[in-house]
Order: structure tokens, then C-alpha cells, then sequence
């Protein structure tokens, strides 16, 4: 009888294992998914809600839809996965499903135009990205105590397949969508969410160690999302211009916000080192393993946080319309040819987590670091209007490597903690490598403004005095900040209509207007200064990628996994 009992649990829980790791991986998937599905669909958005988002004042809507989710996001994964050991992850993670799925609702149904729709997005994306942070910061959690130690890597392959791969779908997807209608970018995760939510609810359970006891270190918990939150949007009001300045790091604001941001981050870990109950397990960077994988986690964050918008940028505004695609066609076809990274991914994800079972964590992550390394050096070499074929190689190489280190290195995190600390565990990794990831956009778009306001002035003018434009209107439009020129682009406008006032547009002869308007005119414009700080932020990211990897090969042959 007793073993009847004992083979029918051990059933039981071999039933549950995949039925965690199947819903998990749907929560990573449709909150990654949403993460990248406007940067595409921004365009159509902005139209259905009749605003020019290029206008002055409107820039601040566009800011706050492409980075506020993310901000949201990375803010509050340390408290949630801290609450979550407190009052049970597979609770507060359905609840995350709840959140994120009611906003989608909302999101469907903004019934605002002009600036209040715009703000209404804001808000509504804000709330989806309290719903992610739950859903990110348990997952991992949910997995690793739902999975023995010697099946953890598959299973934090497959999820992290899913989780990777949405951010990719997303770009396709939201071009596609957006085509039709942009109220379906946010009716596409409805479905999935009501059912998520539901299967959710019904099935995952708490099989960890829930430490209800526990208080909720408030102190911590504020300074640490005050202090974060204020920082990072600090650092992205940084890459916007400023009175007459091209960027806005002499903003009174900006300057404050990140002094204001640094000091309260010092104050939360004063704070974390002298209180019973701390949100962030400082002690857990004791164990080797756990330190090394989250340094190595965070640095290779920096160096490819950035990368989808470096090279979207580089398709959009001088690859796809130097082929002969329309401003407007390249926002989808962007998504469309980096698919071949997503196509790496996933056929390496899975099968280096379920190798790292065996071998262990290390070969596996630090090879990615190195492959990865490999593949940003490669991207310098290319020529503004490159060879399709060695970007494909290039893009499956990037995939590969980020394949063999995702799984692998997560898996090793969540190995070495204790049962009790998992929930809080996967929210400190998970908020290391989004913060990484808004640093990486905030770093990479700096060099990018920099290199523009550097080189484009001279070239602008000189390009448009010969295209017949007058030389006071050539002045003007030269000197703008570039990152108007940037954002046209990204939008899938034609920058030079944008920049260009349309009563000197009109002035032109026709053959003139058609040169300047044309395809060709702003890609052959900008290519050398994207170029050029592209190949420094290529670089940078190069060097981030091997000290990644040396972190990586110190954590240690095999981590001691902890059941």
C-alpha cells in the first residue's frame, strides 16, 4: 500500500514538472513578446491614435512607451521574487498573469486619442509591466523547485527558448499585426493570457519552501525601487535633446535624478547589510557559483541589450532603403531578416541546458560568451550595405551564443541557493539582467547620438546644398539633434519629410524633391557616422563578452545543486 501511495506521488510530481515548466514558459513568452511587439508597431499605433509622435512635446510618449515596461519591469523583480517566498510563487505569479492579461484588456479598448491616448497607453503598459515583473520573477523560481537538479537545465532551455524567442516574434509580429489593425499588438496576448491566468490558477502549486514567517523588509523594498526607478529614467532622459544641447546629460534633472538614484542604491545596500529580514541576499554572492553566473548574466546583458536596436536601426535607416524597401515597409522587414539570430536559439537553448545537466554549467556559458565575443567582431567587418549571406552567418552565430549561455548559466544561479531564497534569487537575476539591458540601450544609443552630432552636421549640409536645397534651410536642418533623424527612421517615416519644413520642400524643383525624398538620400547621408559608432559599440560589447566569459569560467567546474 505504502508504495502504491509513493509511486502514485512520484507520478504526481513527475506530471506537475512539465505542466510548471509548459505554463511558465507561456507567462516568459507572451511578457517578452509584449516587451518587443511596439517597437515595431509604434507607427501604426501613433496613427490609430492620431498623433504625430516626431511633434514637439510628443517625443516624451514615444520615450515612455518604448523604455517604460522595461523600467517598470527591472524595478520591481528583486521585491516581487522576495514576496513571492513569503506568500508562495505559483500565487503571486498567477496573480502576475492576472495583471499583465487585465491591461492587455484595457490596452484593446484605449478609447483616447491624441496626447490623452497616448498617455493612456503609458499607464496601461506600466501596469502590463507589473504584471511581467511577476512573471518574471518566479518563473525560474517555480521551475527550479519543481524540477530535480539533474533536469533543471533542459527545463530553463526550453523556457528560456520561449522567453528569447518572443522578444524576436515580437518584431515580426508586430509589423504584421500592425499592418491590419494596432489595437491587435495588444489583442494578440488576451487569449493567451485569459488562459494562462485560468490554467494558472488551477494547476501550479507551491512545492518549495514558502517562509511565511518572514516580514517584508518595506525599507528596502522602497529605496531600492525609488532609488533604481529614478535612475534609469534618469539615464534615458540622458539620450534626449535638451534645449539647444543634442543629448540631455546637462539637465539639471538628469544630472540630480542619477546623483539622487546612486544615492539611494548606497543607502538600500547599507540597509540590506543591517536588517533581519533583507530583500536582496547580499550573503548569496558568498557562494561562488551564484556570484560569478550573476556578474557574468549582467555584463552580457550590457553587451547585447542593445543589439536588436543597434542593428534594427542599421536595417531601417540605411540597409533596407539602400535595397529599395520604402521607410515605411522597414519597420516589419527589419523583424523579418534578424530572424536567422532567433533561428540559433532555438536550436542550441534547448540542447546546451539539457547538456549542462550532465557536463555542468560552465563549458557550455563561457563558450557562449566567447561565440558571442566572436560575433561582434564579425558585425565591425561588414560594410554599410553588406552581403546578406555574412550577416545570416553572423546573426545564427549571435543566436548560438547567446543559446549556449542562457540556459546553462540561469540553471547554475538557481542551483546554488537555498529552497527558501529561490523566489528571491530568480528576482535578483532577473533584475541584473534587465537593468543590464536598459543600461545597454541607454550606453549604445549615447555613442550612437554622439557619433551622429559629431559627423552628421557637415555631411547633412553638404548633402543638401547639393541637392538644391537653400543654404539657411541647410543650416537649420543640419544642426537639428539627430536624434529626430533617428527616431523617423525607427518609425518608419521618411526622415528628411520630417526634418525638412514643408515650405522649403515645396520650393524645390521636382527633381530636387525626389532626391532628397528618395531612398537613397538619407542612408548614403548617415552611413558613415551609424557606422562608425556602431563599430564602437560593437567593440565595447566584444570586451564585455570575454570579461563575461572569464567570470563565467570562474564559477567553478560544477555547482553544488541544492534540492
Amino acid at each position: 500500500m505504502i508504495k502504491e501511495e509513493e509511486k502514485e506521488r512520484v507520478m504526481q510530481n513527475s506530471r506537475y514538472k512539465w505542466i510548471a515548466l509548459s505554463n511558465t514558459s507561456l507567462g516568459v513568452f507572451m511578457a517578452t513578446l509584449n516587451g518587443n511587439i511596439v517597437l515595431i508597431s509604434l507607427p501604426a499605433i501613433f496613427r490609430g491614435i492620431e498623433i504625430n509622435p516626431m511633434a514637439p512635446g510628443s517625443t516624451v510618449y514615444l520615450l515612455w512607451l518604448l523604455m517604460g515596461y522595461t523600467v517598470v519591469t527591472a524595478t520591481l523583480l528583486v521585491s516581487f521574487g522576495r514576496i513571492s517566498d513569503i506568500f508562495g510563487r505559483a500565487r503571486l505569479y498567477n496573480l502576475g498573469f492576472a495583471i499583465f492579461t487585465a491591461a492587455s484588456i484595457l490596452l484593446v479598448f484605449t478609447p483616447g486619442k491624441g496626447n490623452t491616448g497616448a498617455a493612456e497607453l503609458v499607464v496601461l503598459r506600466l501596469l502590463q509591466g507589473v504584471g511581467a515583473g511577476f512573471l518574471f520573477s518566479n518563473s525560474t523560481a517555480i521551475l527550479t523547485d519543481a524540477f530535480p537538479p539533474h533536469q533543471r537545465g533542459t527545463a530553463m532551455g526550453l523556457n528560456q527558448i520561449l522567453g528569447i524567442g518572443g522578444s524576436l516574434v515580437g518584431l515580426v509580429a508586430g509589423g504584421l499585426l500592425a499592418d491590419i489593425h494596432w489595437r491587435l499588438v495588444f489583442l494578440i496576448t488576451v487569449p493567451v493570457g485569459l488562459a494562462g491566468t485560468v490554467w494558472a490558477y488551477l494547476k501550479l502549486r507551491d512545492t518549495g519552501t514558502v517562509s511565511q514567517r518572514q516580514k517584508i523588509d518595506w525599507l528596502g523594498n522602497g529605496t531600492f525601487a525609488v532609488g533604481l526607478t529614478i535612475l534609469l529614467l534618469a539615464l534615458t532622459y540622458g539620450i534626449m535633446p535638451y534645449g539647444q544641447e543634442k543629448m540631455g546629460w546637462g539637465n539639471p534633472l538628469v544630472i540630480s535624478g542619477i546623483m539622487i538614484g546612486i544615492i539611494l542604491i548606497i543607502a538600500f545596500i547599507y540597509i540590506e547589510l543591517h536588517t533581519e529580514t533583507p530583500m536582496f541576499r547580499l550573503e548569496l554572492f558568498k557562494i561562488r557559483a551564484f556570484a560569478a553566473g550573476n556578474l557574468s548574466l549582467f555584463l552580457s546583458s550590457i553587451a547585447r541589450g542593445g543589439l536588436q536596436f543597434m542593428l534594427i536601426i542599421w536595417l531601417q535607416g540605411i540597409w533596407l532603403p539602400l535595397h529599395g524597401y520604402s521607410f515605411e515597409q522597414t519597420p516589419l522587414w527589419a523583424g523579418i531578416y534578424m530572424l536567422p539570430m532567433m533561428l540559433g536559439f532555438f536550436i542550441i537553448g534547448p540542447i546546451s541546458g539539457f547538456l549542462s545537466d550532465r557536463y555542468g554549467a560552465r563549458g557550455f556559458a563561457t563558450t557562449g560568451m566567447l561565440i558571442s565575443a566572436l560575433a561582434f567582431i564579425l558585425l565591425t567587418l561588414l560594410p554599410a550595405n553588406f552581403n546578406y549571406l555574412p550577416f545570416v552567418i553572423i546573426l545564427l552565430l549571435a543566436g548560438v551564443g547567446m543559446g549556449m549561455f542562457a540556459a546553462p548559466n540561469t540553471t547554475a544561479i538557481m542551483n546554488t541557493v537555498p529552497p527558501e531564497h529561490r523566489g528571491a534569487s530568480s528576482g535578483m537575476r532577473a533584475t541584473l539582467q534587465n537593468t543590464g539591458s536598459a543600461l545597454s540601450m541607454t550606453l549604445y544609443f549615447s555613442i550612437l547620438i554622439i557619433g551622429l552630432a559629431h559627423h552628421l552636421p557637415a555631411a547633412m549640409y553638404q548633402g543638401l546644398i547639393n541637392a538644391g536645397v537653400p543654404a539657411a534651410a541647410a543650416a537649420q536642418v543640419a544642426n537639428l539633434p539627430p536624434t529626430g533623424a533617428l527616431f523617423a527612421a525607427f518609425l518608419g517615416y521618411n526622415p528628411m519629410a520630417q526634418l525638412l519644413p514643408a515650405a522649403v520642400l515645396n520650393q524645390l524643383p521636382q527633381a530636387s524633391q525626389q532626391l532628397v525624398l528618395g531612398k537613397l538620400f538619407f542612408p548614403e547621408l548617415i552611413a558613415p557616422a551609424v557606422m562608425s559608432s556602431l563599430h564602437i559599440a560593437f567593440y565595447i560589447s566584444t570586451a564585455l563578452s570575454l570579461i563575461a566569459a572569464v567570470a563565467s569560467f570562474l564559477r567553478g567546474k560544477k555547482g553544488l545543486a541544492v534540492e
